[in-house]
């Protein structure tokens, strides 16, 4: 069969911050306690995955001294901070996805996971058919009177080096990991030695959990109004599907879960909204 790559990307929420003396906390509620069953060995070390294999790329919030973490799926491929080649003693969501992947697949698994914390949809991530970062009409009203500056409006004459240094950022991680991919998939059997190049690879999904920079930023949607981010993220699944040549690939939207189900409502049905567009009807989800 082909290898079956999955692709994780996101930010703090998708590098992990559970670290593995919580897993114990599992066990209290009769409905994760089966969870935490897979999650470990009879001796209670974590579980090792046999046939599922990691490359992350991750590295310090600016994406300096970015680095790969390699091997077979088990705990300490969630946060790293400024090790990124190292065991951080944390998970993030591939260990029980690759887990119960490998149950229900039962073969080789690839899983490439990219993920920094602090990084935003409309700027960093931001995909390239977007266009370029503007301020949405009420913002720059606001700025267009206090020409002075004030309550972090920079003053008239900066506003120019502000609009440079928010094109310098603008996509740089989303390059980062569209590079990440094709340089991972140039060579599959350097991460998973199970790979058999006659069979070839099968891109097989994508997760995205991403959102809690926007969600905090009422420059980019004033009133909290995020429709752009149902936007930006419409045209990252286009862009990752085109710049990784899979029309078609699955894609989860992950939906952030800051303050339960019934806080930021409206900052989750605008992640949610994605999946309901007639194009990505069937092969986009929101979760």
């Amino acid at each position: 069969k082909p290898l079956k790559v999955f692709i994780l990307a996101g930010q703090s929420n998708m590098e992990g911050h559970a670290e593995v003396r919580t897993f114990d906390y599992l066990g209290k509620d009769p409905l994760t306690a089966p969870i935490l069953k897979e999650m470990r060995n009879p001796d209670g070390t974590p579980r090792v995955c046999d046939h599922v294999w990691m490359s992350y790329l991750t590295g310090p919030y600016d994406g300096s001294a970015n680095g790969e973490g390699l091997g077979k799926l088990t705990a300490g491929f969630g946060a790293r901070g400024e090790n990124p080649t190292k065991n951080g003693g944390k998970i993030g969501p591939e260990f029980t996805f690759g887990i119960y992947l490998e149950k229900e697949l039962a073969q080789s698994i690839l899983i490439i996971k990219a993920a920094w914390g602090g990084r935003s949809l409309n700027t960093e991530f931001r995909p390239p058919s977007a266009g370029r970062y503007t301020l949405p009409k009420e913002t720059q009203d606001l700025w267009d009177k206090h020409p002075q500056g004030a309550h972090g409006i920079p003053k008239l004459e900066d506003r120019q080096k502000w609009q440079d240094q928010k094109d310098a950022a603008s996509g740089v991680f989303y390059r980062m990991l569209v590079d990440h991919v094709k340089t991972v998939l140039a060579n599959p059997k350097r991460v998973c030695p199970e790979y058999d190049p006659s069979a070839g690879y099968e891109l097989a999904g994508f997760v995205w959990l991403q959102g809690f920079n926007d969600l905090v930023d009422g420059q980019t949607y004033p009133d909290r109004n995020y429709d752009e981010y149902s936007r930006l993220l419409s045209h990252f699944i286009r862009d990752i599907r085109k710049d990784l040549s899979a029309p078609k690939m699955p894609f989860v939207i992950g939906v952030l879960g800051v303050g339960g189900e019934k806080e930021n409502e409206s900052f989750r049905k605008a992640m949610a909204a994605p999946a309901e567009e007639p194009e990505f009807k069937g092969n986009v989800i929101a979760v």
